[in-house]
């Protein structure tokens, strides 16, 4: 055989091949720059996008290549089995409960997400919403001003740190609770720390969430919690919903006529919420985060340098799995 065809083979069997693998597509202009890093990198992209259902058509597709760039898709064992390749599954976003953490490791497979990326376009929203439960969803009555309310921050991470840094021009007194951040690092940011979820839902006005979903965490959010916010409280949850015990927010609620819920993760008792509560509570029609171009953007090209990296350098800065 001619060096040159042994050489174009060689090339075709060691090329990596990379799958965007994402029911909901990212943005053109995403897609073109995650193409060059890959291209550049002298690697292939494939592409699966609006799949909805049709798993056939995702374990084929997956079948041989060696990484995989996701969003808010879940990868199961039957997925990662359908392609026995497969290195690296990179969650372009920060949450990552939508992988099977312990079927990667068991299968040798590093997982990894892109912290930091989405985090300003999930602050402004929590905003957004923010602004719009204070005055009454826009309703015409009289509402609040945020200028001057105290402000706890659940969990003080890259998203956390942006809430922060926003809440500041709106004037507000800013505390957070992290059980995994040193106060130190809270108090640098001119924000005061507290030493429990307990203490900074009694003391705060408006509550932002941005715990991530964990054995530990889930259904964390009770009545207990919400029960000790004052009056008037309002809890904004951008994080994820199985954080928040659903039963028990229906009952504090009920409870308590003065308390406001706005999310961007339906719930999932989301018609007896509406309408048992409309005027304080609130959701968007699906996640919304990092529903911006430049959060979208900035994702999806950190999640393909973070393959390259990986490939190339070995690196595994960001795994988030054993």
């Amino acid at each position: 055989m001619p060096w040159h065809v042994l050489c174009s083979l060689l090339i075709i069997y060691i090329m990596k091949k990379i799958l965007l693998l994402t029911d909901k597509p990212f943005a053109q202009v995403a897609i073109d720059g995650i193409q060059k890093v890959v291209t550049d990198a002298g690697y292939e992209l494939k592409l699966c996008e609006k799949y909805g259902t049709d798993m056939a058509r995702v374990t084929r597709v997956a079948a041989d290549v060696d990484a995989l760039i996701i969003r808010s898709d879940k990868v199961t064992p039957e997925i990662m089995d359908a392609a026995p390749g497969l290195k690296i599954i990179v969650r372009a976003g920060a949450g990552y409960d939508n992988v099977d953490l312990e079927a990667a490791t068991q299968r040798g497979i590093c997982v990894m997400n892109t912290p930091g990326q989405n985090s300003n376009a999930v602050a402004e929203l929590a905003f957004g919403m923010m602004v719009m439960a204070v005055r009454n969803m826009y309703n015409g009555t009289s509402g609040f001003e945020l200028k001057g309310k105290k402000l706890g921050i659940h969990a003080y991470g890259n998203v956390g740190r942006n809430v922060a840094r926003i809440a500041k021009g709106f004037g507000m007194e800013i505390y957070a609770f992290d059980a995994y951040c040193p106060k130190e690092a809270i108090e640098a940011d001119g924000v005061i720390p507290v030493e429990s979820a307990e203490a900074l839902y009694e003391i705060c006005n408006v509550v932002s969430i941005h715990i991530p979903a964990t054995p530990g965490t889930r259904m964390s959010i009770n009545y207990n919690l919400l029960n000790r916010m004052p009056k008037n409280g309002l809890i904004v949850n951008t994080a994820r919903k199985e954080v928040i015990n659903e039963i028990e927010l229906v009952k504090v609620m009920e409870d308590r006529a003065d308390l406001k819920y706005v999310t961007d993760i339906m719930p999932d008792d989301h018609a007896e919420l509406l309408e048992k509560f409309a005027g304080r509570y609130f959701t968007t029609p699906k996640k919304m985060g990092a529903q911006t171009a430049e959060a979208n953007i900035n994702a999806g090209i950190a999640a393909a340098n973070q393959i390259v990296g990986f490939f190339k350098d070995g690196c595994e800065k960001f795994r988030v799995n054993k």
